[in-house]
Order: C-alpha cells, then sequence, then structure tokens
C-alpha cells in the first residue's frame, strides 16, 4: 500500500479533535465480493467525518461492468474540473479526481471505485481516514469506537467476517 511505511509508524491508536481513532487494516483472505463489501461499507460509516477526498480512475484489472458507469462518471467530473479551472489542463486526466463526498452522486462514484482502483484517499482536518490502493487488495482506515461499532455491525448484516479488519497490516 502506497504510504503504508509511515503508517506503519504510527501507532495503531491516534488522537485528533475528534478524538481517539485507530487505524484497521484489510486483511488478505477475503474473497472478492467480501473486499467490495468492506471498502464500501468503510466508505459508508466515514462519510460523515470526511472533509476531501479524491479516487484515480485507473485499474490495475479490466474495471468491473457494473462500475462502468462510475468510472466514466470519474472521468466527466476530472474533466468538469478542467473546464471549471479546478485542474490543470497538465494533469493526468485520471489521477488525484477530486470527489465532493457531500454529493450522492459524486460519493456514489468513489463507493463503486474504491474497491477496484489504483488508489483513492479520504481526508478529515488534514489528517487521512482511508486509503485503498492496489486494485483493491490494499485498504486503510482510521475509526473512531463509535465508527468501528458501526462498521462491524454493517458487516455482520452483509454476513462478513468481523475479522476482515486487522489493527495491523498484513
Amino acid at each position: 500500500m502506497a504510504g503504508s511505511t509511515s503508517r506503519e509508524k504510527l501507532s495503531s491508536v491516534i488522537s485528533n479533535g475528534d478524538g481517539a481513532r485507530r487505524e484497521l487494516f484489510l486483511r488478505s483472505g477475503l474473497d472478492a465480493a467480501d473486499i467490495v463489501h468492506a471498502h464500501r461499507e468503510a466508505l459508508l460509516v466515514l462519510r460523515d467525518s470526511i472533509e476531501n477526498a479524491h479516487v484515480d480512475a485507473y485499474s490495475d484489472e479490466a474495471w468491473p461492468q457494473e462500475v462502468v458507469p462510475a468510472y466514466e462518471r470519474a472521468l466527466l467530473m476530472a474533466e468538469d474540473a478542467l473546464t471549471d479551472g479546478l485542474r490543470s489542463a497538465t494533469s493526468d486526466p485520471g489521477m488525484g479526481i477530486d470527489v465532493d463526498v457531500h454529493d450522492d452522486a459524486q460519493f456514489d462514484v468513489l463507493l463503486a471505485l474504491a474497491p477496484y482502483t489504483i488508489h483513492a484517499e479520504a481526508w478529515r482536518q488534514g489528517q487521512p481516514l482511508f486509503s485503498a490502493d492496489d486494485t483493491g487488495t490494499a485498504l486503510w482506515i482510521s475509526v473512531t469506537s463509535q465508527q468501528e461499532t458501526q462498521l462491524m455491525s454493517r458487516l455482520d448484516a452483509l454476513e462478513i467476517t468481523r475479522t476482515a479488519f486487522a489493527d495491523r497490516p498484513r
């Protein structure tokens, strides 16, 4: 995972203005559907905390057919940002596409692409909360105890093992 070296040096509990946050890492060995659900449920739980997010419209594998519309929407979002002067004309059109998580349509793009992208991130007050990398194989999140409880409840409802996340990188 990109940046995991610096994250590994961090304590598994981070304190900021929101209170204590715990770092969780996606475990290996999950089936593909559970990986997708883990990414999406983590984002749904974190949504209210996220201030800034971006996603890359690149994957190391072919985009699954069901997310192609989100991929196309992401490219349109990047094009709109260029037209609005929010992106440089020299920027790679598929890299670092800003996502307004308060806009349901844009958030849906992040939900769809995060499990498959080479990179997606979300922050609050300049602190990372979510990092997905390597076409679904690497996921790191920073959650409050309440968010962790919500996430585990959501995973339980989907019959995904509570051990999908660990407090140490693989």
